[in-house]
């Protein structure tokens, strides 16, 4: 089974998919302390063995990033089993089965975000390209701007689950040694641009 983690943006979650890519298991919530990784895990024990965990590495918040991924390392080195990171923003425009603009919070009313086939950015709502529905875990605030900027968010009903998402991109995702991982934090991702 692979246990995959993400505690990156507005929403955390974590699922359990079966080698075939099948999701058993999914957990949607607000990001923060509520969010207790640990029990959510824990939940899970009496099921079949995690053999995989896959993380997403941002962009993202600086606490969020670490609580995620710290976790998810912790796990897999473990139980002596291969880690994959995801990136945020892939995951979000997996979670459509058409072209979206994928974003992701980043904090101070900004989003980062990738179009189809683009590079990643910081924009603030008005700043953003118009020519897809934009998907993402957003604060309602950040939502609203976005929406006030003519920005078309598409429902969360239209898309994908979180595990099934997860595995349209781990049919690709390479393992990477423990001591590998990278992040990106709010202010690396900024400091590029």
């Amino acid at each position: 089974m692979i246990f995959i983690i993400d505690t990156s943006s507005a929403l955390s979650a974590v699922a359990l998919l079966e080698p075939s890519g099948r999701t058993v298991y999914e957990d949607v919530a607000d990001s923060g302390p509520t969010f207790d990784l640990p029990s959510r895990y824990r939940a899970l024990e009496d099921g079949p063995a995690v053999t995989r965990v896959a993380v997403a590495t941002g962009p993202g918040s600086f606490t969020g990033l670490r609580v995620g991924v710290s976790f998810g390392l912790g796990l897999a080195i473990g139980l002596r089993i291969p880690i994959v990171p995801l990136s945020t923003l892939a995951v979000q425009a997996a979670r459509s089965q058409s072209p979206v603009l994928a974003m992701s919070e980043a904090g101070r009313g900004r989003v980062y975000h990738l179009a189809p086939g683009g590079v990643a950015g910081l924009a603030e709502p008005a700043d953003l390209p118009r020519d897809w529905p934009a998907v993402g875990w957003l604060r309602p605030s950040t939502r609203a701007a976005l929406e006030a900027a003519g920005v078309r968010v598409k429902p969360d009903a239209e898309l994908r689950g979180f595990g099934e998402a997860a595995a349209i991109l781990l049919e690709g995702a390479r393992e990477v040694a423990y001591g590998s991982l990278k992040l990106e934090y709010m202010q690396s991702f900024s400091a590029r641009r």
